[in-house]
């Protein structure tokens, strides 16, 4: 199994080559990326981190970035003499792990999985257990650190329909992966079916709860949501409208919607955060094309910035979205209109504000679930629903009011997840007699 999979990641790899000198010209960053990913890290963060027996936690990316920051915070506040290193594979899950976890003692890029750079890594990090945030399966990554003796967790599990499928197809080789990790916290039953019936044991599944209600990018104070109305130029007494996490199609739809709210409210401002900062240039001309006045989140203070307010700025930085939220009078999150199933609705949830998407949800059934029977997500079928259901709300203050409280309850009461993640990580590094430094 293993010879073939290594032979198809080498024939990849070598079929990328046109496209990553490509991209080693013309992307800013990405040789230092590419050069950590091959196995060979900056000196300041080799000498940081190798050979102290670091706790390994991998999120592959923003959303298992998110997952893992309440978790990274616990681990250090308990244990505070423990190394704790973070790896991510995405250039913008970097940039989000190096903003939101500054608890991390490293930050590295995740080598790519073939044995000689994988065996490398892992003989410098020397870590005396390893931590995947939701489902991050790599075959010669888990092999190595099995024969290396080294226990793996998987915190914040969840299965989508999506993986399900590709992981069914090769079933044998996903059993033999999740055979080589020795516990599974689940953020739900559905989850915990899923993992079973891909091969895990079910002797070592739970079902834990996620760990996103645990995040506190919901903490704003009235005086930091002054500040930035300020620094965003949101004055005056229209409402704020949040379209988080867009996708292409997606503005279109907000734009039409908008469009319709600045006829009965022109003082409406709307912050627009697309999930790929690199499309900002085509969002600004499509705004521009509508005719409103838009302005780049990373043109602001620039010599291109005039300092006047615009109806629409774009979000194309990292990391801001999840506290930007509380300004909101409204919140769509994206990948719901297009079938990318969604993305985290917990985040506006936990600002206590009212949540609309798109059909495509699947990506976060339980969440959606229950969220929506409490009322505080409402699922609009088409871009009409959309437009209709936005406008009734902004005209029912009073129903905004209560969808937030409620949205605040749920969150409370689902809090918890990450000290229970905790708990059942120390169990297991009991188990395996390893000790943790610096317990408080």
């Amino acid at each position: 199994m293993y010879w073939f999979y290594n032979i198809c990641l080498v024939a990849y790899w070598i079929l990328q080559i046109p496209l990553l000198i490509y991209r080693l010209l013309f992307e800013e960053g990405f040789y230092e990326r590419l050069k950590q990913s091959a196995g060979v890290m900056p000196t300041p963060t080799l000498q940081k981190i190798a050979y102290h027996h670091a706790i390994w936690i991998h999120a592959a990316s923003v959303g298992e970035v998110v997952a893992a920051s309440p978790i990274v915070r616990e681990l250090k506040k308990r244990y505070p003499e423990e190394m704790v290193v973070v790896s991510v594979v995405t250039a913008t899950g970097h940039r989000m792990a190096r903003r939101i976890i500054p608890e991390a003692d490293g930050h590295i890029f995740f080598p790519f999985d073939l044995p000689v750079i994988t065996n490398r890594i892992v003989r410098i990090v020397e870590p005396k257990a390893i931590i995947l945030i939701e489902t991050e399966l790599w075959p010669n990554f888990l092999r190595i650190a099995s024969r290396s003796h080294i226990p793996v967790m998987m915190m914040n599990g969840r299965i989508s329909d999506r993986s399900m499928k590709r992981y069914s197809l090769i079933k044998p080789v996903t059993a033999k992966m999740l055979d080589q990790i020795q516990k599974f916290c689940m953020q739900s039953a559905h989850d915990a079916g899923y993992i079973i019936k891909m091969g895990a044991r079910p002797e070592r599944v739970s079902v834990i709860g996620n760990t996103k209600y645990d995040q506190t990018y919901a903490e704003v104070s009235e005086k930091e949501k002054q500040q930035l109305r300020k620094e965003f130029r949101f004055t005056g007494s229209g409402p704020i409208i949040v379209a988080g996490s867009t996708h292409s199609g997606e503005e279109e739809i907000v734009m039409h919607a908008f469009e319709r709210v600045l006829k009965k409210y022109p003082d409406a401002k709307l912050l627009l955060a697309i999930r790929e900062i690199t499309r900002a240039a085509s969002v600004k001309f499509l705004i521009h094309h509508f005719g409103y006045s838009v302005i780049r989140r990373s043109e602001m203070g620039t010599e291109s910035d005039d300092g006047s307010a615009h109806q629409i700025v774009i979000l194309d930085t990292i990391g801001e979205l999840g506290r930007l939220y509380s300004l909101a009078d409204v919140v769509f999150v994206g990948g719901s209109f297009v079938r990318v199933g969604g993305h985290n609705i917990l985040e506006p949830a936990a600002h206590g504000k009212p949540v609309l998407v798109g059909p495509f949800m699947f990506n976060f059934k339980e969440i959606f679930k229950l969220l929506s029977e409490r009322g505080v997500c409402i699922m609009c079928n088409t871009p009409e629903d959309f437009e209709e259901e936005l406008l009734a709300l902004l005209a029912d203050r009073q129903k905004m009011h209560k969808m937030g409280q409620v949205a605040l309850e749920v969150v409370r009461e689902n809090q918890g997840a990450t000290g229970r993640n905790i708990a059942a990580f120390e169990k297991l590094l009991a188990e395996y007699h390893v000790q943790l430094k610096g317990h408080k």
